[in-house]
């Protein structure tokens, strides 16, 4: 599988693979979406899993760095450049398990690479 931009930070971010994301919220372009549950660095395929709480009665999703519009640490808040509906349209995401399955992430990154591009709200 090819490690393509959908799974790495957009390179003005400078180093934030080095921060602990878990805890910070979750902004979409047309709102709050959730929280940081955690993130994962498989093979180079950054990735957050965001748990959505009690707005989709506590789905997780799991979405590429690539979509990480900005990273605020003084607000601990991440920023996305997708909509709530884009973000839970994305694969279903089930079981940590997910996170290591090739095609389960060729499915994600597939998923994300065909959405139009990103607007911030």
């Amino acid at each position: 599988m090819t490690i393509d931009r959908i799974w790495s930070y957009a390179p003005g971010f400078g180093s934030p693979e080095a921060l602990d994301l878990t805890g910070y919220t979750v902004e979409a372009s047309d709102g709050t979406m959730g929280h940081v549950d955690r993130q994962a660095d498989d093979r180079g395929m950054r990735h957050l899993i965001v748990d959505t709480g009690v707005w989709v009665f506590g789905k997780s999703v799991l979405v590429p760095v690539g979509v990480v519009a900005d990273i605020d640490t003084q607000a601990r808040k991440v920023t996305m450049a997708r909509t709530r509906e884009e973000m839970t349209s994305a694969p279903v995401f089930q079981t940590d398990s997910e996170t290591l399955d090739p095609a389960y992430l060729a499915r994600v990154g597939s998923y994300y690479r065909s959405l139009p591009p990103g607007q911030l709200a």
